[in-house]
């Protein structure tokens, strides 16, 4: 996906929030498990901060 390495370019931080065990939470945590290696390998100075929260709905945060 050509996006990703664009992401550096446009964003200051992203912040992404889930359940460690919701059912609710599974697409985030895949997305987290797929991607994560290779948004920070062609984006090493963006902060990605990934947060788990029992009960939380999951989220995500794009700060410009």
């Amino acid at each position: 996906m050509a996006w990703r390495n664009q992401l550096s370019r446009n964003l200051k931080e992203l912040r992404i929030l889930f359940c460690q065990t919701s059912p609710a939470s599974a697409p985030a945590r895949s997305f987290v498990e797929k991607n994560y290696k290779d948004l920070k390998t062609l984006n090493p100075k963006l902060p990605i901060l990934i947060r788990e929260c029992r009960g939380i709905e999951p989220q995500m945060w794009a700060r410009y």
